[in-house]
This record gives C-alpha cells, sequence and structure tokens, in this order.
C-alpha cells in the first residue's frame, strides 16, 4: 500500500513516454485541487544523454518558466516545498525504453495461458508472445523464441491447485533450456514470476533456480471456477521497478527524487479508469491511440443480467497498430478498401493510396490540409475498430469453466469465454492520443469513436484534454481525492451522449422517434435509418430524452420499446446515431462517398 499523501497542496507529476516526457503541476486552490500548468520535453534514454532525469528537468523546466517559481535546485526536484518554491509532492510513471515487455506460459492456450496473459497486461505490459503447451508448437520452437524475443520477465502459470504437475514442469523446463538474458543489465538473471499450481512450486524451483530469479506468487488460476490476477500483477508492477527501471539510464537517481515507487504508464491509466467506474457506478471502456500501439480499456460488470456483480477490468496492447510508426500495419491488417471507405472525396483512390504512401514515408508529421486529415481520421476509425475487436476477444468469461446448459443453449458453442464486453450497458467511452485528444474539432473526435466502437443506446463520448490520466492513476494511489477532481474538471472535456438504437432496416425507414424535454422547451426528432443528427446541448445542461425505436430496433429495453434517460450535453451536444448496428456502409463509391458526407454535414465535421 502506497503511502498517503493526503495534506499536500503542491504536486508535481511527469510521465516518461517513449518519445517525449511530461510534466504536470496541481495545487489546491480554494479547497479544490486543479491543473495549474504543464510542460514537455523530449526524453532522454538514448545517446547523447542516456539519463533520463534530462527529460524530466526539462519539462519541470518550461513548468518554471510558465509559473515564474523554482523546481528545481541542483539538478534534481525540489522536495519538500520551501515556501513559494518546490513540491509537497513528486510523483511518475513511465513507458520510455519501450515500456514493460513480457513472454507469458501456461499449460492450455484457451485457459491458463490467457489468464497469465490478462495478469500481464493488467500491470502495464506489452506481451510479446504466449506460450502453452498446447499452442501447436514443438519444444524448439518455443525456445527458440524464448532467446529470441528477450522479454524483460516471463509470466509462469498452469494447473489448478492440487491438479496435475506436468505441464508447468514442462514449462519451466522449456525457460531453462532457453536459459533468457534479460533486455537491461548484463549479469543480472531475468525474472521469472511463478504464478500456477502451488503443488508445483518446489519442482519449478529445482528446474529455474540456477537460471533466472525466480519469485513464486499466488496461482493465478486457483480453480476452473476464478481467477486472482491481483497478486501477480502487484508482483509485475514490483519487478518493474527493481529489475526493469533500475536497470534504464538514469530510473535509479529519478526513484530517488520520487515520492511512492513509479509506476507503468498503461498500469496507471488502468487504475484511473477502475476508480472513475467504481465512483460512478458505471461500465467504462478507454482507449489511448498512439504513434505505435493502441491500449484499449474496460471495466465491466462480470454477469451482464447481475446489475450487483463485480466488475472486471480487462486491458489490452495493440502492438501493431498506431498512427505514426504502426500505420503501415494498419492499413495491412484492415486492407486499403476499408480505410477508403471512410474518405469522403469523389477521386481517384489512387491519390488517397499516395497520401497514405507519404504518411509511411514521413510518420511524424501531421495533416497540412483537410484532405490529409480526412485520411488520417479514416486510418484512425480502422485502428480503433480493430483493436477493440482485439479488445473483446481478449475480455472474456474463464474458459474451461462447466456450465449448466439448456435446450436454449443447444446451438450456443462457446458459453463459456463469451465477451464480457456489452455495448448496450456501456456507459462511457474515454478516448486519449494524439489523433482524438488533438483533432481540429472536438466533433471530430466523437465521431471517430462513433466508428471505431459503434455504441449502442445511451452512451458519453469524453475525450483526455492532454493526456493526464497516467498522472491521476499514480496520484490515486496516494490521494484519491485529487486525482478525482483534477479529472473531472480538468482532464476529461465531456463531448456528450450519443443515442444510438440496435437493430437494422433499409435506408429511409422510420427508425426512432426521440423525444427532448429541456427546462425551457420540448423537441421531437423523427429518425429514419441512415440518420445522423446532432441537437444542440451545452455543457452542464440537462436534458430528459424519450426514445421510441421503431419495430426492429432495441434501444435497451426490447424490441420497439420505449426508454426515457436523464443525460446532460457536452462541447458537442447529443448525438441521434441511426445508422443502425450492426453498421454498413454502401459498397458503391458514389453511394458512399454521398453518405459519409451526409453525416459529415449533419454533425459540422470540416468547415466549408
Amino acid at each position: 500500500m502506497a503511502e498517503q499523501l493526503s495534506d499536500v497542496q503542491t504536486i508535481l507529476a511527469t510521465d516518461c513516454g517513449s518519445t517525449t516526457t511530461k510534466a504536470i503541476l496541481i495545487e489546491r486552490k480554494d479547497g479544490e485541487y486543479r491543473l495549474i500548468c504543464r510542460g514537455e520535453a523530449p526524453t532522454t534514454v538514448e545517446a547523447p544523454a542516456e539519463d533520463v532525469t534530462r527529460g524530466v528537468l526539462n519539462a519541470v523546466g518550461e513548468i518554471e518558466d510558465l509559473t515564474n517559481r523554482r523546481f528545481i535546485s541542483d539538478e534534481k526536484v525540489i522536495r519538500p516545498r520551501e515556501g513559494e518554491n518546490g513540491c509537497d509532492a513528486y510523483i511518475g510513471t513511465s513507458s520510455a525504453g519501450g515500456g514493460l515487455q513480457m513472454m507469458v506460459a501456461g499449460a492450455v492456450k484457451k485457459m491458463t495461458a490467457e489468464s497469465a496473459e490478462r495478469a500481464a497486461l493488467g500491470a502495464g505490459s506489452i506481451v510479446m508472445d504466449a506460450l502453452a503447451t498446447d499452442d501447436g508448437r514443438p519444444s524448439h520452437e518455443q525456445i527458440e523464441r524464448i532467446r529470441g524475443m528477450r522479454p524483460d520477465m516471463i509470466l509462469l502459470s498452469g494447473g489448478t491447485d492440487g491438479g496435475t504437475k506436468k505441464h508447468p514442469v514442462e514449462m519451466a523446463q522449456i525457460i531453462s533450456a532457453a536459459d533468457p538474458k534479460p533486455r537491461f543489465g548484463v549479469g543480472y538473471k531475468l525474472p521469472v514470476i511463478y504464478a500456477g499450481n502451488q503443488d508445483a512450486t518446489g519442482e519449478v524451483r529445482d528446474i529455474l533456480g540456477d537460471k533466472a530469479a525466480l519469485y513464486v506468487t499466488e496461482n493465478l488460476r486457483p480453480t476452473l471456477e476464478s481467477e486472482n490476477l491481483k497478486p501477480a500483477r502487484d508482483k509485475i508492477h514490483d519487478l518493474f521497478l527493481e529489475h526493469v527501471m533500475a536497470q534504464a539510464p538514469g530510473y535509479n537517481k529519478l526513484m530517488g527524487w520520487t515520492s511512492v515507487p513509479l509506476m507503468p504508464t498503461p498500469g496507471a491509466v488502468g487504475l484511473i479508469m477502475q476508480l472513475i467506474a467504481q465512483r460512478e457506478k458505471i461500465q467504462v471502456v478507454g482507449v489511448d491511440i498512439g504513434g505505435a500501439t493502441t491500449d484499449v480499456f474496460s471495466v465491466f460488470r462480470g454477469d451482464k443480467e447481475d446489475p450487483g456483480s463485480e466488475t472486471v477490468f480487462n486491458r489490452t496492447v495493440s502492438a501493431n497498430l498506431g498512427m505514426s510508426y504502426s500505420i503501415f500495419n494498419v492499413v495491412a491488417e484492415a486492407g486499403f478498401e476499408n480505410v477508403v471507405r471512410w474518405v469522403p472525396l469523389d477521386v481517384d483512390e489512387r491519390d488517397i493510396r499516395n497520401r497514405i504512401r507519404n504518411k509511411m514515408i514521413r510518420p511524424t508529421t501531421i495533416p497540412q490540409t483537410i484532405e490529409e486529415l480526412m485520411v488520417e481520421q479514416a486510418i484512425s476509425r480502422e485502428a480503433l475498430r480493430l483493436a477493440f475487436i482485439q479488445h473483446k476477444q481478449m475480455a472474456v468469461g474463464l474458459k474451461g469453466v462447466q456450465q449448466q446448459r439448456t435446450i436454449a443453449d443447444a446451438f450456443e458453442q462457446d458459453l463459456a469465454g463469451q465477451t464480457l464486453v456489452d455495448m448496450m450497458g456501456l456507459n462511457m467511452i474515454v478516448g486519449s492520443g494524439g489523433v482524438l485528444s488533438h483533432s481540429p474539432r472536438r466533433v471530430q473526435s466523437a465521431l471517430m469513436m462513433l466508428d471505431g466502437f459503434y455504441p449502442e443506446g445511451f452512451t458519453e463520448l469524453t475525450v483526455d484534454s492532454i493526456f493526464m490520466m497516467p498522472q491521476l492513476g499514480v496520484l490515486s494511489t496516494v490521494n484519491e481525492q485529487a486525482a478525482l477532481e483534477v479529472f473531472n474538471k480538468d482532464c476529461l472535456i465531456r463531448l456528450g451522449f450519443c443515442v444510438a438504437p440496435r437493430g437494422t432496416g433499409r435506408d429511409g425507414q422510420p427508425c426512432m422517434k426521440v423525444v427532448v424535454k429541456t427546462s425551457g422547451a420540448s423537441d421531437t426528432h423523427d429518425l429514419k435509418v441512415g440518420d445522423l443528427k446532432l441537437v444542440p446541448l451545452e455543457t452542464g445542461q440537462s436534458a430528459e430524452v424519450t426514445v421510441t425505436p421503431a419495430k426492429g430496433f432495441d434501444i435497451g429495453a426490447g424490441n420497439g420499446q420505449s426508454v426515457t434517460r436523464q443525460v446532460t450535453g457536452g462541447t458537442v451536444g447529443l448525438m441521434l446515431d441511426a445508422r443502425g448496428r450492426p453498421f454498413t456502409l454502401p459498397t458503391e463509391r458514389a453511394a458512399r462517398v454521398a453518405k459519409l458526407t451526409q453525416w459529415n454535414d449533419a454533425l459540422g465535421i470540416y468547415p466549408e
């Protein structure tokens, strides 16, 4: 448990990213915590600096210039505060140096290996590969894979407590034969966490004791019916600080400055997402679409039918989907046809191909024209869509669990292992990353999330204003009040609610009737299939919205049944989406461009 920092006035927080180090200053003003200013500078883990603290000092130096106060003395952060200078607490997160890269191993690919992957992803790591005794690869290939990948650590699981010891012992032998070396720290042993059948601990220790730094924690799959991921996640975090961060250039010095231990950036984002879901009693999906990877986070109830069931947190990393260095992978995985279908330009497709090629050649450039922006935002839709598909495949119930079946389930092939993602029950989507947080118009961010996630029912769309969720995540471990106040008042920008019924129909047939009642007026909107409409509703303004779907459409209460909900406005307003779920676009180019143009005009996506 981190030390509580309850009685502090000034908090300095930094996030060392792979390319940029961000610093924010939070202070208590008039009884509440607020963001004062921010600074940023290039991250310095490579030559010539090779000292991560240089980037931190440069980013904090920008805050000094903006506030005309001193936060640095003798090449380090001033803590505790000295009058107007320095801070009461300094906290930090990091994904510099490629972040935390892990391999996981389990007995059965669809059971313990997936549980191990969920544990590693939830701790903020990138999972390079998941090995299992039944993954179809011979032992020598698995050994070569471990040697070639050079992970920061390995999580070994397998078997339920009291069950067979054969599989975890076999995987331990494969790891031993590979004799893996860590990415950082010559002469150090690679950390291996064993979180499998506790009866096999002695044999695993005998096999790996001389080849790796072995750490034993509780079984992450003690029975078929249960997962216990927290002990493994906590151990991953501890070893990340001890074995990975400590070997990166300058991190030992940086860890000596902070009030609480550093945390992996994605793990910190996961913490703030879970806190918001818990405090507001909502189900949440968050996405961070970066230059090289796209992270998706979700908090959903474990049982869709039981509103009181415990929530389950999941995180996935799409390590090959991003908007700069990985932009080619997005186009390759989605297919050019799926990317170009979002571009509302009636031009030769060779022109669009050339624009995409220019972005591949110069991945760090930003759009300079409306046409370039259209192409970039088209690619972002596919990155979001593909990353969310991968997330839904990972965010599932426990596989291998016996369930009672009825005749109604006779044609259900996989009851156990169904996705926990419930789009009709989803309350909020939080978007972050450059393409969403820094789009020229907030309504563009809203439409990208609509087209990437296809929310159903009533869903609030939001974006992280300047990507400070990592710092607020680590802050939440020591001062929840400060983290929540800054998150709600300075970090989260509420775009507005989307209302979208589930169901499909012919273009132009009735879809839903929407009555919007505010304190001053009542308006009725009749939407046909294929319509997208924006109703003005300002930030903080409340409205009572009654939706009556047409036959064949469902807004959450069943086919054709009305639903009334209270919603609040945002910087975009109330979005009424009658385009159908599942969503489809016309296949013929002229009709598709006409539809895209109609939707863009309805929302005011691009300036005249």
